[in-house]
């Protein structure tokens, strides 16, 4: 069992720059953690994704403008954001896979225009 903690959101205008985090605690090997965003009505996206060696994968509307990056013996995982834009805003969920899938609670980003 894994239990994921997210930190980190919160109101940013258009333009800014926020910096997620999600600590994993418990048992397990996680392998690939990640960050996912849902609104309201619509189905959770994928945002980006990281390996344990490092291997990163983004969604295209964020590309160039978000960073992944973990810390394998902290059991964390960050999301960069800059040049946020309003239709960033969304609530963005940690993700990990250690055996099965595991999700944190949820933080809110909201980026005004």
């Amino acid at each position: 069992q894994v239990q994921l903690v997210e930190s980190g959101g919160g109101l940013v205008q258009a333009g800014g720059s926020l910096r997620l985090s999600c600590a994993a605690s418990g048992s397990g090997f996680i392998t690939v953690m990640g960050w996912y965003r849902q609104t309201p009505g619509k189905q959770r996206e994928l945002v980006a994704t990281i390996t344990r060696g490092g291997n990163t994968n983004y969604a295209d509307s964020v590309k160039d403008r978000f960073t992944i990056s973990r810390d394998n013996a902290k059991n964390t995982v960050y999301l960069q954001m800059n040049s946020l834009k309003p239709e960033d805003t969304a609530v963005y969920y940690c993700n990990c896979n250690a055996r099965y899938t595991f999700w944190g609670q949820g933080t809110q980003v909201t980026v005004s225009s």
